[in-house]
C-alpha cells in the first residue's frame, strides 16, 4: 500500500507537470485521447479495413472486443484508483492540502483505472493495422523490395509508438489515468493483438460459435462480478468515488460504466457474426463485384457516412437495463452495417446500372 500510495504520488507530481507546462498542447492532447477512444474502432477503422480485407477487418474486432474484455476483467482485479479522486481522498498529503487538478470533459470516467482502456484499444487496433500493412510488404524477394520492406517496418512502427504514447500522454494529463496504468494498458494490448496472429479459426466462425463466444464472456463477467459482489466486494465501487469527485456532474457518463463497454463490446460481435453469415454478405462480398476497386470505395464512402448517421441515435439514460439492451441493438447494427447491409446496397446498385449500360 505504502509503494502503491508512492506510485501514485509521483504519478501526481507528473500529471501536475503536464497540465502546467503543455498548456499550449490541449487541444491536441484532447484530441489524442479521443483518437484512443476504443468506439473509433468500430466506427472508422473497422469500416476502411473490412472493405480493404476482410480478414484483418474480422480480426480487428474480435481483437477489440476481447482485449476489452480483458480490460474489465483486470480493472476488477486490480482496483486501480484514478487521479482525479484518488487525490481528494489520500491521506498521505499533510495539513489536507491536496493537489489541484484541473478536470475536462473527457476526465469523468467512471470505472477502475488500471489498466487504461484507451491505451490498451489504441495500441490493439494499431497493432493490427500494422502487421497487417507489414504481411503485404514481405513477400517482395528482390534486394530493393527487401531495403523497402525495411524502410516501411521502420516508418510504421515508428508511427505506432508516437500514437502510443501521445494517447498515453493525453490520458494522463486530463488526470484520468497515471503514467502505469497507461504503460501497462499499451503492453497488455499489444499481447492479445498478438495473440490473435495464431487464431486462424475466427475467419471461418459461424455464427453459433459468435452466440457461444458472447455468452461465455457476458456469463464469466456477470458470474465473476456476482461471486465477488456475495464476498461482500463491490466491483462497481468506482461510480459512486467518480459521481463524488467529478467537477461537473454532466460530464459523468453511463457509457463510461463498466457494463455499459462489455454490453456495447458484445453487441459488435454478435453483429459481425451475423453479417458474415448472411445471405446478403454472401451474395455481395463473394460475388464478382467484391474483386471491383470502385465496388470497396464505395462500400467504405458509403459505410463510413452511414456509421456517422448513427451518432444522432440518443440511447435513453433514465433506466439502466433499458440503456444497456439499446446500446446492444445499436452496437451489433454498426458490424451488421458494415459487413452485410451496404456491400448488399451498393452491389445491387452497380449490378442495376450494369443491366441498364447492357
Amino acid at each position: 500500500s505504502i509503494k502503491m500510495d508512492l506510485l501514485h504520488s509521483n504519478g501526481v507530481l507528473i500529471i501536475q507537470h503536464l497540465q502546467r507546462d503543455y498548456r499550449a498542447y490541449q487541444d491536441f492532447l484532447n484530441f489524442m485521447s479521443h483518437v484512443g477512444d476504443p468506439r473509433n474502432i468500430f466506427s472508422i477503422y473497422f469500416p476502411l479495413w473490412f472493405q480493404l480485407n476482410q480478414v484483418v477487418g474480422t480480426k480487428m474486432i474480435w481483437v477489440a472486443v476481447i482485449g476489452d474484455w480483458f480490460n474489465l476483467i483486470f480493472k476488477w482485479i486490480l482496483f486501480g484508483h484514478r487521479p482525479y479522486w484518488w487525490v481528494q481522498e489520500t491521506m498521505i498529503y499533510p495539513n489536507q492540502s491536496s493537489p489541484c487538478l484541473e478536470q475536462f470533459p473527457i476526465t469523468c470516467e467512471t470505472g477502475p483505472g488500471s489498466p487504461s482502456g484507451h491505451a490498451m484499444g489504441s495500441s490493439c487496433v494499431w497493432y493490427v493495422m500494422v502487421t497487417a500493412a507489414l504481411s503485404y510488404t514481405v513477400r517482395w524477394k528482390d534486394k530493393s523490395a527487401v531495403t523497402l520492406h525495411r524502410l516501411t517496418w521502420s516508418f510504421l512502427w515508428s508511427i505506432f509508438w508516437i500514437i502510443q504514447i501521445s494517447v498515453c500522454i493525453s490520458r494522463v494529463f486530463i488526470a484520468t489515468h497515471f503514467p502505469h496504468q497507461v504503460i501497462l494498458g499499451v503492453f497488455a494490448g499489444i499481447l492479445v493483438a498478438a495473440a490473435f496472429e495464431h487464431t486462424p479459426a475466427i475467419q471461418t466462425a459461424s455464427l453459433r460459435m459468435y452466440i457461444k463466444t458472447n455468452l461465455f464472456l457476458f456469463i464469466f463477467a456477470l458470474g465473476f462480478y456476482l461471486v465477488l459482489k456475495l464476498l461482500d466486494i463491490d466491483l462497481l465501487w468506482s461510480v459512486p468515488k467518480a459521481k463524488k469527485w467529478c467537477a461537473n456532474p454532466d460530464w459523468i457518463n453511463i457509457d463510461t460504466t463498466p457494463f455499459a463497454g462489455l454490453v456495447r463490446n458484445l453487441g459488435a460481435l454478435f453483429g459481425l457474426g451475423l453479417g458474415i453469415n448472411s445471405e446478403m454478405f454472401i451474395t455481395s462480398c463473394k460475388g464478382k463485384n467484391s474483386c471491383k476497386i470502385s465496388f470497396r470505395i464505395l462500400c467504405i464512402a458509403a459505410s463510413l457516412a452511414t456509421l456517422q448517421l448513427y451518432n444522432f441515435i440518443k440511447i435513453p439514460t433514465h433506466t439502466e437495463y433499458l440503456f444497456y439492451i439499446f446500446s446492444f441493438c445499436k452496437s451489433a447494427a454498426m458490424p451488421l452495417t458494415v459487413v452485410a447491409l451496404v456491400p448488399y446496397c451498393v452491389h445491387s446498385l452497380m449490378r442495376t446500372t450494369e443491366k441498364k449500360l447492357n
